[in-house]
């Protein structure tokens, strides 16, 4: 067996470089790039080895750990988790920097390489610099904070490890079933030492990305299940769009005239105009959807989770109702008690639909209440007034009449995710990248970042409130760096405004959501802090355009979209009292309140809670 004499490092890029996944005969790189920060603890193992080997491996250069994750995750969602990145750091603050990413990334089933350094494997010095001391295990570092948050996590003790680790690493990142944050934590002396490597260790793989087929015996279940409802709805998630299932799904829908609702990760797998979408479901969703949930007795989930927002905390769907749901995970197929249909999504739908054969249903029945709601997305969206000063969802409106097919809108928290998933019409099935399987702030800017890098040449747009943006704004420097012509809407209404109604809610009468002066007392008065993002912005690299009304809006989005550099566009919003403008949530959400209180505030909003938790039901 020849071999080649390279440090871990150096066969770990060289590795990499020669993985490509495989679905539907288009083939993929399955690691297309890697973003790091360098220190010591990786300078001079991953650093070293990227210039070792110029070209093998492209390379971005980040400014915040947390924040190459989420770039690494946007470019993997745009991708349809079909190419991926990696993610070098650290040790110490660098490396627990990541695991607000590597959460984020799976929850949401998505595919990330972390490549954090670690204490000295060796231990020639005991502690070392950002080394956890624990009395009780001489084992851990602060790596092992990425267990819980891992979907599968090594540490490579001896340069010959890797070779397991690193194979089994992208088995993991290549499985539809199984993806989300992967961890290889690798010690610093580790990296640099060299080892004879076997060459077959470097010849290029191909992972298949599996298509299961749904099992006979459970579509005959599901078939019988469907043709037995009155009132079916279909829930479609992320998994329609991951699976690559958006033409299935519309196939299915007009074939058998199910409605279909859609779930943050899944908006857009139908055109908005479509006959059969009935726009989004749960707290967070559209009246028409909501009114089907209710009175449905039959759901079919697509590749959804059924979270809290979806099923407004297990309120929405009525007391009998069955579920019959098509996932490519066990785990989320069995959920609500449902009959299983463990398939990929495209696959799943393809089988029912024909399995099903004419069985059909009659459209008509919600098509005037999607009527009603366009109605009511419209005068969301209208602005009577030219010259004052725009709201949240004017501003949406705004947008609304300027995007087209090719646009990609990216928001992940704060009162947006509510205004976008009720309101914002799709043109298109990868237009809406709304991240709310952990609604991260800070998400926005970098993501947007992994997109254009996965779609050049297209519109991206980052959607983010002041609060967000205060978070993490320090991937602009790369964008500028990079020449990716971001856009970027900051929406300034000077507090956390959807925390600050959900605290008005719950009777906690907003304490601490305005960005105001702290008084004598410790509390918050007086006008909103004389706060700048537009110049902080303009700091960092960017061009910044600042309309002041409806009619100037409509020009910055309009020069923004055509922008060739990053381009800001900073709006001075409505007060947080006023700052969104859509219709009412249609369905609860289960935040509890304190159920002893002296403040009239809380007390009424105990009440309240009393109220909708009586509704709530598990589906056995």
């Amino acid at each position: 067996m020849s071999t080649v004499r390279l440090t871990t490092a150096q066969a770990l890029v060289r590795f990499l470089a020669a993985q490509y996944t495989e679905r539907d005969g288009e083939r993929h790189r399955l690691i297309a790039a890697t973003w790091g920060i360098f220190g010591h603890g990786n300078v001079a193992g991953i650093g070293q080895a990227l210039v070792e080997h110029p070209g093998l491996m492209p390379f971005h250069q980040g400014r915040n750990e947390q924040a190459t994750v989420h770039a690494a995750v946007g470019y993997a969602r745009q991708s349809r988790r079909l190419s991926a990145h990696a993610v070098t750091t650290s040790i110490g603050p660098g490396a627990t920097n990541l695991v607000t990413g590597a959460a984020l990334a799976t929850i949401n089933h998505l595919p990330v390489l972390l490549l954090p350094g670690d204490t000295f494997a060796t231990r020639p010095a005991d502690p070392v610099l950002q080394q956890l001391q624990l009395p009780y295990a001489g084992d851990v570092s602060v790596n092992d904070c990425l267990r819980p948050v891992s979907v599968y996590f090594d540490r490579v003790g001896r340069p010959e490890a890797l070779v397991p680790a690193a194979l089994e690493a992208v088995r993991v990142l290549a499985d539809p079933a199984a993806t989300g944050a992967v961890t290889l934590a690798l010690p610093q002396d580790v990296q640099a030492e060299a080892y004879d490597w076997p060459e077959e260790f470097f010849a290029e793989r191909t992972w298949r990305v599996r298509r299961p087929r749904p099992d006979r015996d459970e579509l005959d279940a599901a078939v019988r299940a469907v043709r037995a409802a009155e009132r079916p709805l279909v829930v479609a998630g992320g998994g329609v769009k991951y699976s690559g299932a958006e033409e299935a799904l519309r196939t299915f829908a007009e074939r058998t005239g199910l409605p279909v609702a859609t779930t943050q990760a899944g908006k857009g797998v139908l055109p908005y105009d479509h006959p059969c979408d009935v726009g989004g479901v749960g707290h967070t969703g559209t009246e028409t959807a909501a009114a089907l949930a209710r009175t449905a007795d039959l759901v079919v989930g697509v590749g959804t989770r059924y979270t809290d927002f979806t099923t407004a905390s297990g309120t929405l769907f009525p007391e009998g109702v069955r579920f019959l749901n098509l996932n490519v995970t066990g785990f989320d197929a069995h959920k609500q008690a449902a009959l299983p249909l463990v398939a990929d999504a495209r696959e799943g739908l393809t089988a029912l639909t024909e399995a099903l054969g004419g069985h059909r249903r009659d459209t008509a029945r919600w098509a005037a209440s999607k009527r009603d709601w366009q109605r009511r997305v419209d005068a969301a969206y209208a602005a009577p007034d030219e010259d004052a000063r725009p709201t949240q969802t004017q501003v949406l409106g705004a947008l609304d009449t300027l995007v087209d097919a090719s646009d990609i809108l990216i928001n992940a928290a704060g009162s947006l995710p509510g205004d976008l998933h009720g309101l914002w019409r799709p043109r298109s099935a990868d237009q809406y990248h709304v991240e709310y399987g952990y609604s991260c702030m800070g998400y926005e800017i970098p993501a947007a970042i992994g997109v254009l890098l996965a779609a050049p040449g297209r519109p991206v747009w980052a959607l983010v409130g002041d609060g967000t943006y205060l978070m993490n704004p320090t991937e602009i420097v790369t964008a500028v760096q990079e020449r990716l012509p971001l856009r970027l809407v900051v929406l300034q209404n000077h507090g956390y405004a959807s925390i600050g109604g959900l605290s008005e809610a719950v009777g906690a009468e907003r304490y601490g959501t305005d960005y105001r002066y702290r008084d004598a007392d410790g509390g918050f008065t007086g006008p909103p802090l004389p706060v700048d993002l537009g110049a902080n912005a303009a700091s960092l690299g960017m061009r910044v355009l600042r309309p002041r009304t409806v009619r100037d809006l409509r020009e910055a989005l309009k020069e923004a979209r055509a922008a060739t550099v990053p381009t800001c566009v900073y709006v001075e919003t409505e007060t947080p009292d006023t700052v969104s403008g859509p219709p009412p949530a249609p369905a609860w959400w289960d935040v509890p309140v304190a159920e002893t209180a002296t403040r009239e505030a809380a007390v009424e909003a105990r009440e309240e809670y009393d109220r909708h938790v009586t509704a709530r039901r598990r589906h056995l």
